[in-house]
């Protein structure tokens, strides 16, 4: 698609999202936050949405007070000055541990991306009435499905053809700061593969895979806020590719590709 023909990018906050408790409904929630925004979905609209509000409504909470660490775990919180306990539960959701430094840990996780700490957060989490600065929020179990079961809800309410992203802050290699990546994704393609497309001077590309997930993660991210700005969803519109089936399987690289492990 040559750049005269694209339509506007546009993201928009989705307002009036409440705090997400277990068991939510989360396809209803974002559908009426969708209508106090005053937007109707279309063909090719994308929602983007925050791992936390999916692991909040599908009960991933866990109170470290239920968490026994084993001998690995006490060994490795020893060394990074971890809470054992949150060191366990790295350990639980993780394949392995690539590098650990006082106070951080990085691991491949079960879901086959590589993040600090297993994706377990702190931030963001109503400590209730007994005051429970103990609770930790795990990723969701399958992301992907997640996005397609919310997916699926959405269009068969609202009779369109969308895409669904679930997304997480994750640190660089090389770069100080935090983005927002694609952790989950349905109804989108993850990487778009320009190899063999013309570039402007006909030049035929021959390595050029466009992470085009991830790129409209970031996009989404700057709009959500890290803090407590309270802005857990966005609704695209004039995403510049072609809607597909999509999956974070496209988005990860084979170990045996990998120059940096």
């Amino acid at each position: 698609m040559r750049s005269g023909e694209r339509s506007p990018l546009i993201l928009t906050v989705l307002e009036g999202i409440p705090l997400i408790r277990p068991g939510d409904d989360l396809a209803e929630i974002l559908l009426q936050a969708l209508e106090e925004s005053q937007i109707n979905l279309r063909d090719g609209d994308i929602l983007v949405i925050t791992q936390k509000i999916v692991s909040k409504a599908e009960g991933r909470l866990v109170d470290l007070q239920t968490v026994s660490p084993s001998k690995q775990a006490l060994d490795l919180a020893d060394k990074t000055g971890k809470d054992p306990r949150e060191v366990e539960l790295i350990l639980e959701e993780s394949t392995e541990v690539l590098r650990s430094r006082l106070g951080l840990i990085i691991v491949e996780h079960r879901r086959g991306f590589v993040c600090a700490n297993a994706g377990i957060d702190h931030s963001n989490l109503d400590p209730g009435e007994d005051n429970n600065q103990d609770l930790v929020l795990l990723l969701p179990e399958n992301p992907d499905q997640s996005a397609e079961e919310l997916r699926r809800k959405i269009e068969t309410k609202k009779y369109v053809r969308i895409g669904v992203v679930i997304i997480d802050s994750h640190g660089r290699a090389w770069r100080v700061g935090t983005v927002g990546i694609s952790i989950g994704l349905s109804g989108l393609p993850g990487v778009v593969d320009l190899r063999g497309e013309p570039d402007l001077f006909d030049y035929r590309l021959r390595v050029t895979q466009i992470g085009a997930v991830d790129e409209l993660a970031a996009a989404a991210s700057l709009l959500m806020g890290q803090a407590d700005e309270g802005y857990p969803a966005v609704h695209v519109r004039g995403f510049p590719y072609h809607l597909r089936d999509g999956s974070f399987e496209e988005l990860k690289r084979d170990k045996s590709r990998d120059m940096f492990r």
